[in-house]
């Protein structure tokens, strides 16, 4: 579970639902509920450039945390002793914290929208004018003819 997953609320309680329901699986609750505070505490503790870090495990005072890149790890290195200090306050007993780098699946973005690019007609009329303007010259002989051709593909 990421810190700033958008789902944690619909999964917590679907989990915690399927937990309770069975008796072998039930005695999994307390944990579940555990890791699931620890991981809210961190949350609140780490700033959000963190999101993607995940808690691995916790047991006997190591808390393991999964970066996705060294480059987050090195940064969440100075953020540990604020992160100790403020889960003991909490009432972790934290001793000690192991980071691991691990690649994660990429947070899907949304696709971007896609829109043609439209020439308002001054625009349009403004290069063919321009085009017009420019001396004939070898130099300019190029840029003529691409606003020539522009102005061509808009009208």
């Amino acid at each position: 579970m990421r810190f700033n997953s958008p789902n944690q609320t619909r999964t917590a309680v679907g989990a915690t639902d399927f937990l309770r329901y069975h008796d072998k699986l039930a005695a999994l609750l307390p944990a579940v509920q555990r890791m699931a505070q620890l991981q809210q505490d961190c949350a609140r503790v780490l700033p959000a450039a963190f999101g993607l870090c995940e808690i691995l495990s916790f047991e006997a005072g190591l808390l393991v945390l999964s970066t996705p890149n060294a480059s987050v790890a090195a940064k969440l290195k100075q953020q540990l002793p604020k992160l100790q200090e403020t889960l003991a306050q909490k009432g972790w007993q934290v001793d000690s914290v192991k980071l691991k780098v691990q690649m994660m699946k990429a947070m899907s973005t949304p696709p971007v929208e896609r829109r043609p690019l439209v020439i308002p007609a001054v625009g349009v009329d403004s290069f063919a004018e321009l085009s017009d303007a420019l001396e004939p010259t070898k130099a300019n002989a190029t840029l003529i003819a691409a606003l020539k051709n522009l102005v061509a593909h808009r009208r």
